[in-house]
């Protein structure tokens, strides 16, 4: 999952005005264009609706995947129907990101629209569980294109006056279908099977590809980065390859019982993944440089502190507090909704000052860091009623919303129109590790806690600890979203 007046354009060291998207005339006379003007209106509904689709399937499928397992026999290789999704996406945005600088968005949007639907139809009539996995890894190929070609989109084809909209759009059009997804593939997998989920993307696909596709034109002649020469092993493909195997392995290792296999696989996954990283993300990610590295780093931050709470509220809450499904899932539902309110607010205050974008990330982390708090200390005492911990994540997407809007302008607005799907890339590539590897440490925690006389709770105090670091890290290096030359500039 996703955020400027024209004359800031004319002093940002970084993009000349010349490199501008042109503007559309303004219509019946007025001096504003808007995302759903006439130039940009099929284009802004067509990068919606293709988030939207993506949010939908991803967690409407989650919803009906055991059923699924069940029904093809795939039960000891459940967590599979997740993973095969996630490393997939990893191969599919570096890919897009990339051939996007070199031949512009549209061919890797219209190929990761054609994966996407692929994907879905060989899911939706698999006769196998392996047969689905590869449906799955065909639907996350599509999911890393999509999602990375969005942002790149519109740093290129939207003036930057009108991106701190878009992106708070995406902020809503990945957020608002993935609130009513789970409810609708459950009513279909009930009232008809659960294929109609996968069969009922395709032509959502192809409405979204009429709509998105041909507004690209804006956009192709700005990207024509040449392909840098390099070893075969650091080209897109193989380095992407390297980092899926590196987080595979590393995220397998989580969920062994034998400490030793599990340290020497996850040294092993992990020498594997940094370098493939260091590969396939913008020079200086890894040191979190001012500029486009800290802009990555802040997004996998952003991403590894709420996704990586919200994973582990609901098991908290039920577990710990006595709460029931129903109203434990209320609380995803509240941070969902107040991300999209925190995304709006953002851009609303968006005046294209750098400055005000960095301290709108800083604040982001500050309130997102009170969220988990609060949701923390709910969890593991009973000082305070569990429904606290609804209002807590509530806080939380508050300030993720903020937080991811505000970082995401400021990072791709930094990267010159050849290196927008690299940098989009990165940005995507960061969310998805990030979102993997602390879920994956959370639950490797609650393993060990059970097969070495712990406790559950000293398990969560772990990861509430964790995410709550990690938030204060972030409020550190959102200072560095801008280069020491820009900041001065």
């Amino acid at each position: 999952m996703s955020h400027t007046p024209a004359d800031a354009k004319d002093s940002d060291p970084v993009h000349a005005p010349e490199e501008a998207p042109p503007s559309p005339p303004a219509e019946n006379g007025a001096g504003k264009e808007s995302i759903f003007s006439g130039t940009y209106s099929a284009l802004t509904l067509g990068v919606l609706l293709s988030v939207g689709m993506v949010a939908f399937e991803s967690l409407g499928v989650a919803t009906v995947l055991p059923g699924i397992a069940e029904d093809l026999d795939g039960l000891g290789a459940y967590g599979w129907g997740l993973s095969a999704l996630m490393l997939a996406n990893i191969i599919g945005t570096v890919l897009a990101g990339r051939a996007a600088d070199r031949q512009g968005p549209r061919r890797p949007m219209a190929l990761g629209m054609l994966a996407f639907a692929a994907g879905c139809a060989v899911a939706g009539a698999a006769p196998s569980w392996p047969l689905f996995l590869v449906g799955r890894f065909g639907q996350g190929l599509g999911v890393g294109a999509v999602m990375s070609m969005a942002y790149t989109m519109i740093g290129l084809a939207y003036p930057e006056r009108l991106r701190a909209r878009m992106y708070a759009l995406v902020s809503s059009a990945w957020t608002l279908p993935s609130l009513v997804g789970p409810a609708v593939t459950g009513i279909l997998a009930d009232l008809i099977t659960w294929r109609s989920v996968f069969l009922l993307m395709l032509p959502i696909t192809a409405v979204a590809a009429l709509l998105t596709l041909p507004g690209l034109h804006r956009a192709e002649t700005a990207a024509t980065a040449p392909v840098p020469a390099a070893p075969w092993w650091k080209r897109p493909l193989p380095s992407a390859i390297l980092l899926t195997v590196g987080t595979g392995v590393l995220l397998q290792a989580l969920l062994l019982k034998n400490i030793v296999l599990l340290i020497v696989l996850a040294v092993a996954g992990v020498a594997i993944a940094v370098p493939a990283l260091r590969w396939v993300t913008p020079e200086g990610t890894l040191s979190a440089r001012a500029g486009l590295g800290a802009g990555v780093v802040v997004r996998g931050l952003l991403c590894g502190v709420y996704f990586g709470s919200e994973a582990f509220l609901p098991l908290g809450l039920q577990q710990l507090r006595g709460m029931g499904t129903t109203l434990a899932g209320l609380g995803l539902s509240a941070g969902a909704l107040t991300w999209v309110v925190g995304s709006g607010l953002q851009a609303k205050r968006d005046n294209g000052n750098h400055g005000t974008r960095t301290a709108s990330t800083v604040l982001g982390f500050a309130i997102l860091l009170a969220g988990v708090a609060l949701i923390a200390l709910t969890i593991l005492t009973n000082a305070i009623p569990s429904w606290t911990a609804l209002a807590g994540w509530a806080i939380g997407g508050l300030g993720m919303g903020i937080g991811f809007n505000a970082s995401t302008t400021a990072t791709l607005e930094q990267a010159p129109p050849e290196q927008q799907g690299q940098a989009s890339g990165a940005l995507q590539l960061a969310q998805t590790l990030a979102t993997g590897v602390i879920a994956g440490l959370g639950g490797a925690a609650i393993a060990f806690a059970q097969n070495h006389g712990g406790s559950t709770r000293t398990a969560l105090l772990g990861v509430f600890v964790l995410t709550g670091l990690l938030s204060i890290a972030g409020m550190l290096i959102a200072r560095r979203l801008r280069p020491k030359t820009a900041r001065q500039g």
